[in-house]
């Protein structure tokens, strides 16, 4: 993370470490409610990671900071998995987390930039992100500001057509201040992204539609750390993407066995022993 006067970036070490901590923010908050979209949390949470605390810049302090690079979480009903890094990058206070889905929390189910701090877009109606992400790459371009704009999608928005319109726009005004990011990891409330309509080759459309694409391990941070850095570093003026394969709720090893982790119900036992499925992988 760069608050604008650094360019400090962490170890692998301690980035897994602050994954963990997204993980169990998130598992703390879903037990809260009993139930939750906490498998895209628990399988997100490494490029989260990668994403607050190596490549963004913000200023915790002031989330309207205007040199800030804009995260956009299309997904709103991953809002559970951004709260759970907004409270790791401390632009959350953490007692907040107990208020999580409650009446009068700034912590909705879906995410709303209304309630939130941190929370730049209400990602509702799925396919929407990236074309508001162009927007806001455009008038960045245009105050000549240096300020990027990431993108977090699903691979279930690449059924949208309107994703494709806007990658085609993105590529059209040569965007290179703007990343997508794919969290693919096939799963939507009806099945297997790749069974209701398959997207593959993902990298080879993405690189057709004139994006420079990447496609990594979205669980091995190494790997994130540098498709981020080729990203950044990347010098045509394109809009950059990287898609990233992710394990629905990585890290908690008898959820991620479940055929359906769209949504969790677990019995309420079940969260603490989530919890110390999870303290038990705990890096060191």
């Amino acid at each position: 993370m760069s608050d604008g006067t650094d360019d400090a970036r962490l170890s692998n070490v301690a980035l897994a470490k602050r994954a963990y901590n997204i993980r169990r923010n998130a598992l703390r908050m879903a037990a809260v409610q009993g139930q939750g979209y906490i498998g895209q949390a628990l399988g997100v949470a490494d490029v989260l990671a990668v994403s607050y605390f190596h490549a963004l810049r913000y200023q915790p302090v002031d989330p309207q900071w205007e040199g800030r690079d804009r995260f956009l979480l299309s997904i709103g009903h991953y809002a559970i998995a951004l709260y759970a890094a907004l409270i790791e990058a401390g632009i959350l206070p953490e007692d907040e987390l107990e208020t999580y889905g409650s009446d009068g929390s700034r912590l909705p189910m879906s995410g709303m930039a209304a309630y939130t701090p941190g929370m730049e877009i209400t990602g509702g109606s799925l396919g929407h992100g990236l074309g508001i992400g162009v927007g806001m790459a455009l008038g960045l371009k245009r105050k000549q500001s240096d300020a990027r704009v990431f993108n977090l999608l699903s691979d279930g928005e690449l059924g949208e057509g309107s994703t494709w319109e806007a990658a085609m726009e993105a590529a059209h005004h040569r965007l290179d201040n703007l990343i997508a990011i794919v969290d693919f990891n096939n799963q939507q409330a009806d099945g297997p992204s790749t069974r209701m309509l398959s997207a593959e080759p993902v990298q080879d459309k993405w690189a057709a539609f004139g994006w420079y694409a990447q496609r990594v391990d979205g669980n091995d941070i190494p790997a994130v750390v540098a498709a981020f850095d080729a990203a950044r570093n990347h010098t045509g003026d394109q809009p950059r993407v990287i898609i990233c394969d992710t394990r629905m709720c990585k890290g908690v090893p008898f959820l991620e066995t479940r055929e359906v982790t769209h949504f969790v119900r677990v019995a309420p036992e079940e969260w603490d022993m989530a919890l110390e499925a999870l303290d038990a992988g705990r890096p060191q």
